[in-house]
């Protein structure tokens, strides 16, 4: 009898462990989710996007495909027509990478074709055209999928940010031969976001809101930073009030490589520097970066090198390794092209 007993004990012990080895399974799966949020086995806020066991994949069957028509697995758009490969270039802690993604001449055609002043009579605000260069819904469309692209690439938000951000700096500037009619007077044409990604070039203002479009859905606050007197523009990204540079914002170039906060660069051909205070306008709600990201102290160190630059006519050999650190961390110009 005493053996039949100790075999049960032996036997419910076993059951026990299994089946809390099935439950706590179960609680680690259920909690799991894919590098964008979305827990497993559920539909990314992207459409046609599922989680499936941490990858984000393409389920049009389960997901459904909004206002876009399901093929296959895939959502097909009226304006994916006239494909085009392009490679973006990003750079992470100074590690190079790549992310080839497919743009549409259709729908670039189209939104060369859209009036950027219309239907903003009622409210002629900069955060109104801004919204309409930004919103336009045929381009989240074709754009979300980049979006996906870089939450594929890692699971950390700040580094998706940073990904977002080095790949919108080091696409080329450049801006349009074209020309629109205002009434009597010709102005320079705007590109839409996704104008950029298929032309390979922009300027400050049309790099700054296909950055904001990656940072918003990407599920940052951010805002634009217009400043008057040097006619120049980069984006905001919210961060913490002893951080930020512009109201509670931290400043971010666009038009070429830079450093998260720094604000004092000169290579984009502005004298010395920014010094009018820019004009922020917030565009969308959403995360903060966090209080102690490299940025902050890496940009105090080249704004240290610049000053002693301006005021020695040189540097240190200290702080020329510092600055050649910084370079490949960020894919800074090199030392001959900087103007410090």
């Amino acid at each position: 009898m005493e053996k039949r007993l100790e075999l049960i004990a032996f036997c419910l012990s076993i059951i026990l462990v299994f089946a809390l080895t099935i439950f706590l399974s179960f609680i680690f799966y259920a909690h799991r989710t894919c590098n964008d949020g979305t827990p497993y086995d559920k539909c990314s806020g992207i459409t046609p996007y599922f989680c499936s066991r941490g990858k984000l994949i393409e389920k049009a069957s389960v997901c459904g495909c909004g206002t876009m028509q399901v093929q296959g697995e895939s959502c097909l758009s009226a304006y994916q027509e006239e494909p085009k490969n392009i490679t973006l270039e990003y750079v992470l802690r100074g590690r190079k990478g790549e992310i080839d993604f497919v743009v549409y001449g259709k729908l670039a055609e189209n939104l060369s074709q859209i009036s950027r002043y219309a239907n903003l009579k009622e409210n002629p605000s900069l955060l109104s055209f801004k919204l309409k260069m930004i919103n336009n819904q045929e381009q989240r469309e074709l754009l979300l999928p980049l979006v996906v692209e870089i939450e594929k690439i890692t699971k950390d938000k700040t580094d998706q940010a940073r990904i977002a951000i080095s790949l919108v700096q080091k696409i080329p500037f450049g801006s349009s031969d074209k020309k629109l009619k205002v009434g009597n007077i010709d102005v320079d044409y705007q590109r839409y976001p996704y104008e950029v990604l298929y032309d390979m070039e922009a300027i400050c203002s049309e790099k700054s809101e296909l950055m904001i479009f990656l940072l918003r859905e990407l599920g940052y606050s951010t805002s634009s930073l217009y400043y008057n007197l040097e006619n120049h523009e980069a984006v905001g990204i919210k961060c913490p009030s002893k951080r930020a540079n512009a109201g509670e914002f931290c400043f971010i170039e666009t038009t070429g490589p830079s450093i998260i906060s720094d604000d004092r660069t000169e290579y984009f051909g502005i004298v010395d520097k920014l010094i009018s205070i820019p004009i922020v306008t917030n565009i969308s709600e959403g995360m903060s970066l966090g209080e102690n990201i490299y940025e902050y102290n890496d940009a105090e160190t080249l704004a240290d090198i610049r000053d002693d630059m301006r005021k020695y006519g040189t540097i240190n050999p200290v702080q020329y390794l510092q600055f050649k650190n910084l370079e490949r961390k960020y894919g800074l110009l090199n030392p001959d092209e900087y103007t410090f």
